[in-house]
């Protein structure tokens, strides 16, 4: 069941689980102070511009450096007032080979609001050789699985992860980390390690979600800088799902955080300054309703 709002506002429901989305056509700071209670925010999850030169629609992703720090600054300042005192914020943010310490000097300006209480790596792809592997379970030859964008280059490899900032308030915000755990390869270790009560470990910081294959990127894949929509899933379920009742994307973009949010079944408010993305955003949630 949908409903509309006027102008930059769209409204949707879920009555049986009484869960509300919505999602503004507006700047995500003046967004968060005028649309949003302090404290009102369980989980943040989300991936700003990274100042790197993306092709977006309205937005100049190529503005001076210390501007857009300043710009970040200001917007982690807007994100700790709505965030509850033991809320998360994901924050993914990439780099490309010429610039590489965008996502350490982005992770500093966040140091000035907010705690570093993980460092996750989004693996996109990854290639396995067979003889690192030995006589593995399942590996019968080497394997490259995933999906990057290539370099042709003679300085720089092909980049193929991007960081996961696990941000908090004091760092001391407890996840459920098994909620997004992997199955023993040893079901001994099951019996053997002290406190394992079932068949399943902690997964870690390195995530490996590929993007899917697509054989149309304007048709399939409208936006420039999109991640799947299982980071999303993956975080408010470490954060862990029964402490989650609204969870923030201020940088909305075509609504995949908004998606996760929708299959998992906690209310969601969004952000996006560009027209086109919020219409695709909306046109995306309205097909799951």
């Amino acid at each position: 069941m949908t409903g509309e709002g006027g102008g930059g506002v769209r409204e949707y429901y879920n009555c049986r689980k009484d869960r509300k989305f919505t999602v503004y056509h507006c700047d995500c700071i003046e967004g968060m102070k005028r649309y949003l209670e302090p404290s009102s925010v369980d989980v943040v999850v989300t991936s700003p511009p990274y100042n790197l030169g993306v092709k977006y629609n309205e937005y100049n992703d190529k503005i001076h450096r210390q501007e857009y720090l300043a710009w970040l600054s200001d917007w982690a300042e807007a994100v700790r007032s709505v965030l509850s005192e033991k809320g998360s914020v994901f924050l993914n943010v990439g780099s490309k080979p010429s610039d590489p310490y965008v996502p350490f000097e982005v992770l500093f300006e966040m140091k000035k609001h907010f705690c570093l209480q993980n460092v996750i790596h989004w693996i996109k792809s990854i290639s396995i050789e067979k003889q690192d592997v030995g006589s593995y379970p399942g590996i019968t030859k080497s394997v490259s699985v995933g999906h990057y964008k290539p370099i042709h280059s003679s300085r720089y490899i092909n980049d193929c992860h991007e960081y996961i900032f696990h941000l908090t308030k004091n760092g001391n915000v407890e996840l459920d980390r098994l909620s997004i755990g992997i199955e023993y390869q040893d079901k001994s270790n099951i019996s053997r390690w002290k406190g394992v009560k079932e068949d399943k470990k902690c997964r870690g910081n390195n995530w490996f979600v590929p993007y899917k294959t697509i054989k149309n990127r304007k048709d399939q894949r409208p936006h420039p800088a999109t991640f799947p929509v299982k980071i999303p899933k993956m975080c408010i379920l470490l954060h862990g799902l029964s402490r989650t009742n609204v969870v923030l994307d201020p940088f909305l973009g075509i609504g995949h955080s908004a998606r996760a949010c929708v299959e998992l079944g906690v209310s969601f408010v969004g952000f996006e300054i560009d027209r086109e993305y919020f219409l695709e955003s909306c046109d995306s949630m309205e097909a799951l309703f």
